[in-house]
């Protein structure tokens, strides 16, 4: 009864700081009073607060129900929050004198993730059962955990890379309207962006938009690390998942729904890397294979849930 109280109440404090971290995020993006006000500051120190409430919440999980807490998807929703969470906190850490914005992006999805997992929908799974048979192993916190933080590293790289393709293509197609006074369709996408390499060079090198420049050059920084690091995880998380595999079911590679979708996302993130190492294809380019990423995953991690299927399936979603 503590236990459940305790973990309620960590629950609701998590969610309440969230969400007053995104509403001083808006305040700050689109009011611009952050250095009058001081609400930067408010703002890390809430995903601080929000950091080790989830911190707490997993470990009261854990306590009460004597494992680890990735046993469904309640609990791996949970966990992926806090693995926003905590990409934020080593953020923070390492930029510590210098404005980090990266809570933008981690404090959205965390809240997210966090608000799926805590609404009606997943009431069922909020009480512990006992562990599935399948899950009794000592492979389930390898496994899971490093995929799980594997798609929430990915996930804030593939969101910093939309991030650049937005601010990229908005003045890309503002200044080739602007010089050559046609509209921008699809069937011109490439044309824009060999034409956008040389336009925005000499757009961006001007004393208005150099801040603009330089973040875009922080957001492909930063995208790039944070997927690298992301990529490193989901590898890790696949082989553990195949060695688990092998004792459990007797076979490494099983071409469950689960697993096919892992791999694909691991191909396209692998692309991504390719793309980086070319330099006719870094930037834009990579950016929008990293952005293909962020759809991949989703359905990697909640849409083959839905269908409930395959050895996988004591992970589904379950309507009440």
């Amino acid at each position: 009864m503590i236990f459940s109280t305790l973990e309620h109440i960590l629950t609701h404090i998590s969610f309440s700081v969230v969400s007053i971290v995104i509403t001083i995020h808006f305040l700050t993006l689109f009011l611009l009073v952050d250095e009058v006000v001081g609400l930067y500051d408010s703002s890390e120190k809430g995903m601080i607060v929000t950091f080790f409430c989830i911190t707490g919440l997993l470990v009261t999980r854990w306590i009460y129900s004597g494992h680890f807490p990735l046993s469904d998807l309640y609990e791996s929703l949970l966990f992926l929050s806090w693995g926003f969470s905590l990409i934020h906190m080593v953020s923070y850490l390492k930029f510590k004198k210098r404005k980090n914005n990266l809570s933008a992006i981690t404090a959205p999805s965390a809240i997210f993730t966090q608000g799926f997992a805590t609404s009606g929908l997943l009431t069922k799974m909020h009480q512990s059962a006992i562990l599935a048979p399948a899950l009794q192993s000592q492979w389930l916190m390898m496994h899971v955990s490093m995929m799980v933080l594997g798609y929430a590293a990915l996930l804030c790289g593939s969101l910093l890379s939309v991030a650049l393709l937005v601010i990229t293509f908005r003045k890309a197609i503002k200044i080739i309207g602007e010089n050559n006074n046609f509209a921008f369709s699809f069937g011109k996408i490439q044309y824009m962006n060999e034409r956008s390499n040389v336009l925005l060079n000499t757009y961006f090198l001007s004393s208005k938009n150099y801040y603009r420049y330089q973040l875009t050059q922080q957001l492909d920084r930063w995208s790039y690390r944070i997927i690298s690091l992301g990529f490193i995880f989901l590898t890790i998380g696949i082989l553990s998942g195949a060695v688990w595999a092998n004792e459990a079911w007797g076979s490494y590679w099983n071409w469950d729904p689960k697993e096919t979708w892992a791999f694909i996302t691991w191909t396209v993130f692998a692309i991504y890397f390719h793309t980086r190492t070319n330099k006719n294809l870094e930037g834009v380019n990579s950016a929008l294979v990293a952005s293909m990423g962020f759809l991949i995953i989703w359905i990697c991690y909640f849409g083959v849930n839905l269908l409930g299927i395959g050895l996988h399936s004591y992970g589904s979603f379950t309507l009440n």
